[in-house]
């Protein structure tokens, strides 16, 4: 999965994203969900497949930004 910025209209619902984006639910991570990210530019955080990534039109947001996996550092204690 890719990390993705799409705008969207005002208080979004992760449903509502999927369907105006025009993806279906196996293309999206629905555990990550939707990410408010910049409430006054409709910005939101999606992680979706490399092909939704690939097919999301520009103008609907930027990415796919790279999503690395958060791990603790050093040895375990």
């Amino acid at each position: 999965m890719l990390l993705v910025t799409v705008r969207l209209p005002p208080q979004a619902t992760l449903s509502q994203a999927i369907r105006h984006l025009g993806l279906s639910e196996k293309e999206v991570d629905t555990g990550y969900g939707l990410v408010l990210i910049d409430p006054d530019q409709g910005l939101y955080g999606l992680r979706v497949s490399e092909e939704a990534a690939r097919a999301l039109d520009p103008e609907a947001g930027g990415g796919p930004y790279s999503d690395p996996r958060i791990e603790p550092y050093g040895p375990p204690e």
